[in-house]
């Protein structure tokens, strides 16, 4: 993978020894275990299991995506303990696992519900880390929810692999050391689209910023008004929506006498699923607005949400971190897998967690350690491939995953109720990769 340009030296496991940046070899783990620290938040020692937390939103407004997530982890440890298919072990590259759960013990879980709401997520994630000992949290649909819950594990000690979070703030001005995201963030949704938005639509067009009123819907909002801006278009007004309103007709109506010709719809979920139906309902696709038919763009999408939304989404623009209609080997292992567990294919959300629960384990398992300073340190600039998206880095400086964006329209003429969203590029890593630095933050410390 030596198209990724990178500060930091690769470290890897190689025969029982590490290489460290710089040259220096470590010991093989045999002779050097014991000299790693002992002492850290619910090292499980000589016991013959391992627990890891799940947390995901099993109600509110994104329960649909934490159903997924769900499905996918329950997946993710039966491969890692040697049961089923292997899904994604038979592709991932590098690879350490051995099919026997994490260091030889068995990998059991505890689940918790988000409620996509930040106080009920650190709550949830608290028990998990204090009552039930797991040595690694996971999960959520809500970028609010992974700010909160990745600070809560900084401060405890315990890593956590975020789940679906799409604001650049998560390895921004809020990024932690013990904190790392494989979803990719608004600042690439925004650079994929723009390209895209306007060889399909124009440069002179009027926009329109329906935005979820939270941390994501703030930063979706930035990176796509500096993207059109950049490439003509006016920005007409910028109006914020709470989350999980369900009636959002006092929003849409403005847009019909504002003379924007473009939608916005910075929302997820089911938030998503209800604006735009109601936004067809009220006849926005049916208008032409300064000679030019009025558009809609989601720029955050899934499979889920295309599915609820239903023929309201053809031909409608969007990006999204995974589908499950690429023809990647990895790609097709999960596909088959979850689809053969649960009679119907996965969702981004899905592959993001599955794919997290993979690399957390994968990277103890290199280690050999459960300490999480090494296994921070194995994931800082980790390079890795087989997982869905291609050649895929963890950036250090930010634990950003940096990988291929699609971009997606809604197909208007889908084949099967799954067949909803149709990929109409692939924009590669290198258009969308930024400096670690744009989006200023402190990872902290390792040893907390």
């Amino acid at each position: 993978m030596s198209s990724f340009n990178r500060s930091t030296t690769r470290r890897r496991v190689l025969k029982g020894g590490a290489v460290l940046a710089g040259g220096a070899v470590l010991a093989p783990t045999v002779f050097t275990r014991g000299a790693w620290a002992d002492a850290f938040r619910n090292n499980p020692g000589d016991a013959g299991s391992v627990t890891l937390g799940f947390n995901v939103p099993q109600t509110g407004p994104y329960a649909d995506e934490g159903a997924d997530e769900l499905r996918a982890y329950q997946l993710a440890v039966k491969h890692i303990n040697g049961e089923g298919d292997g899904g994604m072990l038979n592709t991932m590259q590098p690879l350490a696992l051995k099919g026997n759960g994490i260091l030889g013990k068995k990998v059991e879980y505890v689940t918790g519900d988000t409620q996509t709401k930040s106080d009920a997520a650190r709550a949830s994630a608290k028990r998990m880390i204090e009552r039930d000992g797991v040595v690694m949290v996971t999960g959520g649909s809500s970028s609010g929810v992974a700010v909160a819950v990745q600070s809560l594990c900084q401060d405890m000690g315990v890593i956590f692999m975020a789940g679906l979070t799409h604001a650049n703030d998560t390895t921004g001005k809020d990024r932690r050391r013990y904190g790392f995201r494989h979803f990719f963030n608004a600042h690439m949704s925004a650079a994929a689209l723009g390209p895209v938005l306007e060889a399909q639509m124009g440069k002179e067009r009027r926009s329109y910023m329906l935005t979820a009123d939270y941390n994501w819907g703030w930063s979706v909002e930035g990176s796509m008004t500096q993207v059109t801006e950049n490439m003509g278009w006016e920005t007409v007004s910028q109006v914020r929506t709470p989350l999980g309103a369900g009636d959002f007709s006092q929003y849409i109506t403005p847009v019909l006498d504002s003379g924007a010709d473009v939608l916005v719809l910075i929302h997820y979920g089911k938030d998503m699923v209800d604006s735009l139906t109601q936004a067809v309902q009220f006849g926005l696709r049916d208008k032409q607005v300064n000679g030019r038919n009025f558009e809609v763009v989601v720029p955050l999408y899934s499979r889920l949400m295309a599915q609820g939304a239903g023929k309201n989404v053809a031909g409608i623009y969007g990006s999204t971190n995974w589908h499950w209609s690429l023809q990647d080997a990895g790609t097709q292992a999960f596909v088959k897998s979850f689809g053969q567990e649960y009679g119907f294919p996965p969702s981004q959300a899905a592959h993001t967690c599955y794919v997290q629960a993979l690399l957390y384990a994968n990277a103890v398992e290199s280690v050999g350690t459960f300490y999480p300073v090494e296994v921070i340190k194995f994931l800082e600039g980790f390079e890795f491939d087989g997982m869905g998206n291609g050649p895929t880095l963890y950036r250090a400086e930010d634990h950003q995953c940096f990988k291929p964006v699609l971009v997606v329209k809604g197909n208007e003429n889908p084949s099967s109720q799954f067949d909803l969203l149709e990929v109409v590029q692939e924009v590669p890593t290198e258009q969308i990769t930024y400096p670690h630095d744009l989006y200023a933050g402190d990872l902290g410390p390792y040893d907390v």
